[in-house]
């Protein structure tokens, strides 16, 4: 099942006198987190508005509304930050890390199921599909020669395996 919001960072500290926070992103690029107006705050999901943000050394400083100084910004401290699933504009075929949890893997020879998706590892080259069924775990490579198709809706990702895999 979708969730409706998705976690996007974390604040880690505070940037400066008047009130910014620093954000770890936990996305593709530290530039996704900059173009949302409204974040939500733990799993409350408290709505607050964001003033401006800007990317510095892979970091998100955000200027939240209502923050105005050192001890505001310290409250928000390890704070988990969210967006709601309905606000990015996504590219077509694209899609949620996190949407990929718990789907079946199939191979797409036979469609004999071979797991469900446990963890996604996210290395410099591309992601890594950890893929648990039973006792053994497999690691799938995020690419088209191992991924024939993912299919969110469906529930399942089809594999291409290949000898040794």
């Amino acid at each position: 099942m979708k969730q409706q919001y998705l976690e996007v960072g974390k604040v880690t500290n505070v940037h400066g006198l008047m009130g910014e926070v620093r954000v770890q992103p936990w996305a593709d690029s530290p530039d996704f987190l900059c173009q949302f107006k409204t974040l939500y705050v733990d799993q409350n999901h408290f709505p607050i508005h964001v003033e401006r943000a800007r990317v510095h050394k892979n970091m998100v400083i955000l200027k939240l509304e209502g923050i105005t100084d050192v001890n505001g910004a310290l409250a928000m401290r390890n704070a988990i930050l969210y967006i709601d699933r309905k606000d990015p504009n996504l590219p077509e075929g694209s899609f949620f890390i996190a949407d990929l949890m718990g789907l079946e893997v199939r191979d797409a020879k036979d469609n004999h199921v071979l797991g469900q998706i446990a963890d996604v590892l996210t290395l410099p080259a591309n992601h890594v599909y950890v893929v648990r069924g039973g006792e053994r775990e497999m690691m799938i490579p995020a690419v088209p020669q191992f991924i024939q198709e993912v299919n969110i809706d469906g529930g399942y990702l089809l594999v291409n395996l290949i000898e040794g895999l």
